[in-house]
């Protein structure tokens, strides 16, 4: 097994991060901005380097200064968590290239995934229904783009090829918004991926938004871990997530995991990822993209499986093969809201400032994921996420009272949080019932 791993990454995900891989008997090394100094995973890491200041493009993004990290500490393995570099093909071969090993899809993968035409184009050829949708159009004149948006037919949606957590989006109901949203987009995936080139899909209108976890070895071996419905978002960003579904029968959640094995394995799927999938009211459902990485929503997965995603993870890039996992009906449920420093009366504005004092929920079926404490300071550079809070018991509706439970005695001061939405949603009547699609709070007042 590897015996020092860097996690290039920050916040609760680096902290799960090193929690599994010392009880694994693995060393850490934490990297940090100056803005994270005083965060959790540089006290509990057994190392800890300062890998710039707190702009992303000079830390978490910055490959050469991770890298050199990597090599003073002597580490045989870079675990990249989820954003920032996770997606990275580039990162993945750098990390190659210096015998260190990359904790994730492997180059190949990566280089075909991170382009989602790439990606889509091979799926169509195996029959995977996708969604319809145009190549790249970086060389097109508006007055092309306008016809391909014709071809498609309104509304439609703009998308970067290289985009991901629901950046780099917009979308387009008539042709006289067409030309803004398409800057606009252009402008985002630019800032956000470094890369500007965009595409165009058919929208799909109000539909649900269902992944599959899948896990494979080196070996060929690939498993799915069901599903997780992810489709209560705001501006593209997910918030709550849940398993297993409430949309799904058995029939369709069936065709859909039987596609995504079979996804997995066209591309020789290597780690751990997801399937994303759009479903229609009409339960028709369309590959959306591949996410090759650690999901933030791993942990109701885990909830229902009883399974370490990060130490599958872990022991899958080290060359073992998959361990034998024993799947059974559904038998529990589990729920996670992302606890966000939003301030949820002011348009959920990010916010930062001290927490000056905090008291997380417990109990049975109760789980909470994060990297404050009181006296901690929540920096403005940074994803607002804080928190995620999870429950799980025996029924959906179990869940969620443990969740409306635990949301009473989730206490954070000093700043706005997400809380008192979530409150508000866990009574909704609609939410309750689990008749929700993606466009649920564009049509709820929940402020």
């Amino acid at each position: 097994m590897f015996n020092k791993i860097l996690i290039a990454n920050r916040g609760e995900i680096a902290l799960r991060i090193i929690r599994t891989a010392k009880e694994m008997g693995i060393k850490t090394v934490s990297v940090y901005s100056t803005a994270d100094k005083y965060s959790l995973h540089v006290y509990f890491s057994d190392e800890a380097v300062c890998i710039g200041p707190p702009n992303p493009y000079q830390s978490y993004l910055n490959i050469p200064n991770i890298i050199s990290a990597a090599e003073i500490t002597n580490v045989d393995a870079i675990h990249p968590g989820y954003g920032f570099l996770s997606e990275n093909a580039y990162f993945s071969s750098v990390c190659n290239k210096h015998g260190i090993k990359f904790i994730g899809s492997n180059f190949n993968n990566l280089i075909r995934i991170e382009n989602k035409i790439t990606a889509k184009n091979i799926l169509t050829k195996i029959g995977i229904p996708c969604i319809p949708g145009t190549n790249s159009l970086i060389n097109y004149s508006y007055n092309e783009i306008e016809k391909e948006a014709d071809k498609i037919g309104y509304p439609i949606i703009i998308k970067s090829i290289f985009g991901g957590g629901g950046k780099g989006i917009r979308p387009v109901f008539n042709k006289n918004l067409l030309q803004n949203s398409w800057e606009e987009a252009k402008k985002e995936s630019l800032s956000c991926f470094g890369k500007e080139e965009l595409y165009l899909e058919k929208l799909i209108l109000n539909p649900r938004h269902i992944e599959i976890q899948i896990i494979g070895d080196q070996y060929g071996k690939v498993w799915n871990l069901y599903e997780r419905d992810c489709s209560i978002q705001r501006r593209n960003q997910k918030l709550v997530e849940e398993t297993p579904s409430p949309f799904l029968d058995l029939t369709l959640r069936k065709k859909m995991e039987k596609q995504a094995i079979k996804t997995a394995k066209i591309f020789h799927y290597e780690g751990l990822g997801t399937i994303e999938f759009l479903v229609d009211i009409n339960k028709n459902f369309y590959f959306m993209e591949i996410n090759p990485r650690i999901q933030v929503e791993h942990t109701i997965t885990e909830e229902i499986t009883g399974l370490d995603l990060i130490k599958e993870q872990i022991s899958i890039a080290y060359g073992n093969k998959l361990s034998k996992i024993k799947k059974t009906s559904h038998n529990r449920y589990a729920i996670e809201c992302r606890i966000n420093a939003e301030d949820p009366y002011h348009n959920f504005r990010p916010v930062s400032g001290k927490i000056t004092h905090i008291h997380l929920p417990g109990g049975q079926g109760v789980r909470v994921d994060t990297h404050i404490y009181s006296g901690y300071y929540v920096p403005h550079y940074y994803d607002s996420m804080i928190a995620k809070l999870i429950t799980s018991s025996q029924s959906r509706i179990e869940s969620i009272q443990k969740m409306k439970r635990s949301l009473d005695e989730f206490v954070i001061e000093g700043i706005q949080t997400t809380i008192p939405f979530y409150k508000k949603l866990m009574n909704n009547n609609d939410f309750i019932k689990g008749d929700y699609n993606v466009s649920f709070l564009d049509n709820q007042d929940l402020n």
